[in-house]
């Protein structure tokens, strides 16, 4: 194929030009900038000066040519100033132009407004070195499209042309707000229901308020009427008894009941008591023999958050139990080791469908619960249950944990 140059001069004009000079002139540029990207160019002779300088477009090769017409990003070569000399279709494509309307535009005038200060800077950056920088370049519709720039200077080209890949960023941006509305709906869903776990637990304390101690103290009340009203020193001392182990069981109650909130015995005694003592009152109340196996616990070791959440889970796995298994005995086992720490809950109770404890059901709020309370933690729950009963199984990985501090917290 013959190859040609194209001379233009630079030369200042002796008179004044014409509008039919300039015409000619403008003419003569845009079919020069129409040769190139056809491969009928390989060089411009820059006239003026002392010498002619000879800029080789060795992009006008017929291969290299095939080869960035068929990529599926963007292609430009650009002058030192952000002109465009040639371009692909894909970057036509993407600004919504014919490939003869993009060519002798500048970049500048392609991205959006917010943009357009910053592109003679990126241009002066890429003249030295590569470059890359997100953009954003607006269509001749107005539509917006998200893009990576990669700017590098061009060899051959004795440092006055620029090549440039056009990375669109529309799939990406798209699935990144895909992902954030996820999360977000997520968020939701933990939210509610955490608002309805509050609202269960608001329930249950006022019950048991108006159940248990509530008949306590209204007892007292009857007993402290009949105090006032009886005659004999025999008559008082028996309402006396009979007051004080109403009391006795009144602060009892109440003492359950702010357990049940907060487990005192937790910040006072450590995680080991404060189980041991959880699980003997739960036995008491409920009576479901708990057979508790604390292999190697040491809560001086333990992180606060692990130390609260395998407490609550613990309580959330024996009230489930009591709700409905029916179980009669009930094994908790705890192993703590470097590595982590493992529990299981195995009860001899009635089994249920483990498979429908998922993030969208309604139903099983407090499995759900305990998985979320694990995945905060970086751990895992698992439930497996039949007909001879069920099975929870905890594990909490502690490498990533900081253990000198206090407050400790996991590393992220």
């Amino acid at each position: 194929m013959r190859r040609t140059q194209i001379k233009t001069r630079a030369t200042k004009p002796s008179r004044r030009p014409s509008q039919d000079d300039l015409l000619a002139r403008l003419k003569a540029a845009k079919i020069s900038l129409r040769a190139i990207p056809a491969s009928g160019v390989d060089g411009l002779v820059l006239s003026g000066g002392k010498k002619p300088q000879i800029v080789t477009l060795q992009g006008g090769d017929s291969a290299y040519h095939l080869l960035v017409e068929a990529m599926s990003e963007g292609a430009a070569t650009l002058s030192i100033d952000g002109v465009i000399l040639y371009c692909n279709r894909r970057f036509a494509e993407l600004l919504g132009r014919p490939v003869g309307k993009v060519l002798s535009m500048t970049l500048q005038t392609l991205v959006d407004k917010q943009y357009r200060e910053t592109i003679p800077a990126f241009l002066k950056s890429a003249r030295k070195k590569s470059a890359k920088g997100e953009f954003v370049l607006r269509s001749t519709t107005g539509l917006l499209i998200p893009v990576q720039l990669s700017i590098s200077p061009l060899r051959g080209y004795r440092g006055q042309a620029l090549g440039m890949v056009i990375t669109d960023l529309t799939e990406q941006r798209e699935k990144q707000q895909e992902e954030i509305k996820n999360a977000a709906d997520i968020h939701r869903l933990l939210l509610e229901r955490e608002l309805l776990a509050q609202e269960g637990e608001r329930r249950r304390i006022a019950r048991e308020l108006h159940d248990e101690a509530g008949q306590l103290l209204t007892s007292l009340l009857v007993a402290m009427k009949s105090l006032e009203a009886s005659k004999d020193l025999a008559t008082c001392k028996d309402l006396g008894k009979r007051m004080r182990k109403v009391t006795a069981q009144a602060l009892d109650e109440v003492g359950r009941l702010a357990r049940g909130l907060h487990p005192i015995a937790l910040d006072d005694f450590g995680l080991e008591a404060a189980l041991t003592r959880y699980v003997a009152d739960y036995s008491a109340n409920h009576k479901i023999k708990v057979h508790l196996n604390l292999d190697g616990l040491d809560s001086k070791r333990l992180p606060p958050a692990v130390q609260i959440a395998l407490y609550r889970v613990l309580q959330e796995t024996l009230t489930n139990v009591a709700r409905h298994a029916r179980a009669k005995n009930v094994r908790v086992m705890i192993h703590h080791s470097a590595a982590g720490l493992e529990m299981s809950v195995i009860d001899d109770g009635r089994g249920f469908d483990a498979s429908i404890a998922t993030l969208g059901s309604t139903s099983h709020l407090g499995l759900r619960s305990i998985r979320e309370r694990m995945a905060l933690l970086g751990g895992t729950a698992t439930f497996n249950s039949g007909r001879k009963g069920t099975q929870v199984s905890l594990q909490i990985p502690l490498a990533n944990w900081d253990f000198p501090a206090v407050g400790r917290q996991a590393r992220s």
